[in-house]
């Protein structure tokens, strides 16, 4: 191969844009950070993304077979309210605050 190869010309590119990806996301501005949770208006039960993900207000009243007791969006990974607030961001409805006492199935556990 010499360096003047089309393949190997086309490799270090590729390798060098893959590299540069993620330093790029990490220095896009997040949607969750764009607006203060208080200017955030709550998330609606009826909106589609919500109904699709069984979302709802009070956990308790979770009716899907992948609720888990004791689980809230209040200690779920995508949650990004400060401790004690009613309601918070959540980066899986990114215009929109989520109850803390709320889940649904995009629950992840916070590590």
């Amino acid at each position: 191969m010499t360096a003047k190869d089309p393949s190997r010309r086309r490799f270090i590119s590729m390798a060098l844009v893959a590299a540069a990806t993620p330093v790029a996301i990490s220095l896009m501005p997040s949607q969750a950070k764009a607006a203060p949770a208080a200017a955030l208006p709550k998330l609606p039960l009826t909106n589609p993304q919500a109904k699709a993900l069984s979302y709802t207000e009070d956990a308790k009243t979770a009716k899907s077979p992948a609720y888990k007791a004791g689980t809230s969006c209040a200690d779920c990974i995508q949650y990004k309210g400060a401790a004690g607030q009613a309601y918070g961001p959540c980066t899986l409805f990114p215009s929109n605050t989520v109850a803390a006492k709320g889940w649904c199935a995009g629950w992840g556990k916070k590590p």
